[in-house]
């Protein structure tokens, strides 16, 4: 084993501030980055959902007007 005990571990000859520090940042970084990915995604879902819901209301509210009454066009 490299290190003689916990402390020692923890302690690595004066770089464990450094190191365990490093870690913590990473660790912290990694939970935001998926914190925000994953209200990224729940923003985006929203969104198309309420896209699709207004196209569909409009497709609704647009068949009810349209009319399919043919129309003579002369061939000259």
């Amino acid at each position: 084993m490299a290190f003689d005990s916990f402390s020692a571990f923890m302690v690595m000859e004066g770089h464990g501030p450094y190191v365990w520090s490093c870690y913590a940042a990473f660790f912290l970084l990694m939970i935001g980055l998926m914190v925000w990915s994953l209200r990224r995604r729940k923003a985006a879902i929203e969104a198309c959902r309420r896209g699709y819901k207004f196209q569909a209301g409009r497709q609704d509210a647009s068949a009810s007007a349209a009319s399919f009454t043919r129309v003579k066009v002369s061939q000259d």
